[in-house]
C-alpha cells in the first residue's frame, strides 16, 4: 500500500526504546502481562473475545469482563498456593475460560504453560515434570488423561471431578479484584516446550520483553488494524497460536477469536462469513485444504479478507497464487520458532516487493545471517544456517533451554537448525530442517519422542522416524520399526502402533505411514542415518 511505511527505511531507524515506553509498565522495574494485554485496555468497553463452538454456541466478552474474571483466577490460584514465578499449566479447550486462565496466571505474577488437547499422558507427564508446574487446569473430557501421572501438581477441574478442586465452583466464590503482582523484563510469563531431535522436548521460558516483539509481528507483519475482525486459527496450545492469537492480539488492544472445534474448510468458510473476518492467519495445511474444495469456496473469503497470513511451514507459491487469482487479496509467508517468535517475514504492514517462494525479509528488530557451521558468514546464493546475531537483535528474547547444555548458540548467533539460502534481494528462503524435527500440519514433532513413545510397545526391538513429504500436510510422520522376536509384521500390528502413539503422545504425532525393514542404516558410532531413511 502507498501510505505504508518503507520496509528497509523502517527497519533501518527503528528504535526499540520508543517501542517499549508504548507498554503500560516498565520493563526495567514493574511490568505484568495482565495489565499489558487486558487492564490497561479497560475504560472503553470494547470487546475482546469472540468466541464460537462446533455445536453452535457463541458468546463475547470485554476487556472489563476478563478483568474482572482474571481476578477471580488470581485468587482462586493465590488460595491454594500458587506464588510469583511459579508455573500453572493448562489443559482446556478453546473456550472463553481459557483465556480467563491464562490472564490470571500473569495477574497472580505466574508463568503460564500451555498443554495442547490432543497430548497423549506421556507427552503431558513429561512436560509437567520438567516445568514442575504446581498447578494444573483441565476439563472433564481431558481428566482422564492425568490419571496415570506419578506425583501430579494440584489438578482443578471445571465441573469438578472427585478428589480435585472444582474450579468452576470456587471461581465464582473469589473476588472480582486482585491487585497485579509486578515482575521485571527479564522474568519468564510462559512456560513453552519445543521439538528435538536428540531427545525429548526442551523447557524454553518466554521473558515478559517478548512482548515488545509479539507486538511489532502484530502491527508490521500481520498488519492488524484498529478496524480488522482479526482470527488466528492456531491453536494457543502451541506457541503461534499462544503467541499471536492471545497475547498477541490482547496486547494492542484488539479482541480475538477462539474457536472451538476441529478445522474443516466449511466451518472456517462459515465463521469469516459470519464474523466478517478482515484478518486471518492459519497454516499451510489450511490453505491446501481450502484450495482442494474448488474456488466454489472462495466467496465469503473474497467477500471480507483484506489480507492473510501464513505460519509454520514454507507457502508453496502455487497457493500464493490462487489466493490472489481467487480470493483477491495477498497471502503472505513469515517464519519464526517456539523459541525467538517470529523473525522472518513478508510484511503485509510494510512496504516491500514479495518475492514467491521466501519466507520474507527480517523482522525490525532483529539481525539474521546465513553462516555456515563454524559460523562463517555463506555467499549470497549458497545454502547455510538461519543464524540470529543476538547482540544486535534488540527483540531477540530467548535467554536458553531449560536446565540443558546444548543452547543453540556459535558466538553471537543463536542457530536456529533450519537451512535457508540469502537471495539477492535480501530475502531469505527456506530450504529445509537441518536437524530432523518433523513439521505436519504446522506442528513440530520430534522424532525421538515419537521413537521412544513405539518402544514402549511390546513389539517394537528399534524405531526411527522421519518426514515423508506430503502434498496436503507439509510432511507425515513416518516410522520404520524393527520388531521383537515372536511379532509378525502385517497391517494389523501396524494399526495397533499407530493408534499406541495417538493414544500416548497425540493424534498429531501419530505415524501415518510405518514400514518394517529388516534393519536400520547407521553410522559407525551406532546414530541412525535418518537422511537415508527419508529417501526410501
Amino acid at each position: 500500500m502507498p501510505d505504508q511505511p518503507d520496509y528497509r527505511a523502517f527497519y533501518d531507524s527503528f528504535d526499540v526504546n520508543t517501542l517499549s515506553e508504548s507498554l503500560h509498565g516498565d520493563l526495567a522495574t514493574a511490568v505484568n502481562a495482565c495489565v499489558e494485554c487486558c487492564d490497561r485496555h479497560v475504560g472503553e468497553n470494547r470487546v475482546a473475545l469472540n468466541w464460537e463452538s462446533a455445536s453452535g454456541d457463541s458468546g463475547s466478552c470485554t476487556f472489563e469482563e476478563l478483568q474482572d474474571r482474571s481476578a477471580k483466577v488470581a485468587n482462586l490460584l493465590v488460595a491454594h498456593g500458587v506464588q510469583r514465578g511459579d508455573r500453572v499449566a493448562g489443559l482446556l479447550p478453546r473456550i472463553p475460560e481459557l483465556l480467563a486462565l491464562i490472564l490470571g496466571v500473569w495477574r497472580a505474577g505466574a508463568v503460564y504453560q500451555p498443554l495442547f488437547t490432543a497430548f497423549g499422558p506421556k507427552a503431558i507427564e513429561h512436560r509437567l515434570a520438567q516445568s514442575k508446574a504446581v498447578v494444573i487446569v483441565t476439563d472433564l473430557a481431558n481428566r482422564p488423561k492425568l490419571n496415570d501421572i506419578e506425583e501430579p501438581p494440584v489438578i482443578m477441574c471445571l465441573g469438578g471431578h472427585a478428589g480435585d478442586v472444582d474450579f468452576s465452583a470456587e471461581l465464582e466464590a473469589q473476588p472480582d479484584r486482585f491487585p497485579p503482582v509486578m515482575c521485571k523484563g527479564d522474568d519468564a510469563f510462559l512456560m513453552m516446550f519445543t521439538s528435538g531431535t536428540t531427545g525429548l522436548p526442551k523447557g524454553v521460558q518466554i521473558p515478559l520483553r517478548g512482548l515488545m516483539a509479539f507486538d511489532v509481528y502484530m502491527r508490521f507483519a500481520l498488519d492488524v488494524q484498529p478496524e480488522d475482525v482479526f482470527w488466528n486459527i492456531a491453536d494457543p496450545g502451541w506457541a503461534y497460536g499462544l503467541y499471536y492469537a492471545v497475547a498477541g492480539p490482547l496486547l494492542i488492544g484488539h479482541q480475538t477469536i477462539l474457536y472451538d472445534g476441529p478445522f474443516t474448510v466449511e466451518s472456517t468458510a462459515a465463521l469469516i462469513q459470519k464474523l466478517g473476518v478482515t484478518n486471518f492467519a492459519a497454516a499451510p495445511t489450511a490453505y491446501r485444504m481450502i484450495i482442494a474444495e474448488g474456488a466454489g469456496v472462495a466467496k465469503p473469503l473474497a467477500d471480507n479478507l483484506r489480507v492473510a497470513s501464513s505460519a509454520g511451514e514454507p507457502l508453496n507459491p502455487e497457493v500464493m497464487r490462487w489466493f490472489a487469482e481467487h480470493v483477491g487479496s495477498d497471502l503472505l509467508d513469515q517464519y519464526g520458532q517456539t523459541e525467538c517468535g517470529m523473525v522472518l517475514a513478508n510484511h503485509h504492514g510494510l512496504r516491500h516487493k514479495v518475492r514467491a517462494g521466501s519466507a520474507g525479509f527480517p523482522m525490525p528488530g532483529f539481525r539474521l545471517e546465513v553462516v555456515d557451521e563454524q559460523g562463517g558468514l555463506v555467499s549470497q546464493g549458497a545454502q547455510g544456517i538461519l543464524a540470529v546475531h543476538r547482540a544486535d537483535s534488540p527483540l531477540f528474547f530467548f535467554d536458553g533451554y531449560l536446565e540443558a547444555e546444548d543452547q543453540g548458540w556459535l558466538g553471537e548467533y543463536y542457530l536456529t537448525g533450519d537451512t535457508v539460502e540469502r537471495n539477492e534481494d535480501g530475502t531469505i528462503s527456506f530450504v529445509g530442517r537441518s536437524d530432523d524435527v518433523i513439521t505436519s500440519a504446522g506442528y513440530r514433532i520430534g522424532p525421538f519422542d515419537v521413537e521412544s513413545c513405539l518402544l514402549e510397545h511390546d513389539a517394537v526391538a528399534e524405531s526411527a522416524v522421519v518426514g515423508r513429504p506430503d502434498e496436503e500436510r507439509g510432511e507425515i510422520v513416518k516410522a520404520f520399526v524393527i520388531l521383537n522376536p515372536g511379532h509378525v509384521a502385517d497391517e494389523a500390528l501396524a494399526e495397533d502402533l499407530k493408534q499406541h502413539v495417538r493414544s500416548r503422545l497425540g493424534k498429531h504425532a501419530f505415524p501415518r505411514e510405518i514400514a518394517f525393514p529388516e534393519s536400520l542404516p547407521k553410522t559407525p558410532s551406532g546414530k541412525i542415518q535418518r537422511f537415508i531413511l527419508r529417501g526410501e
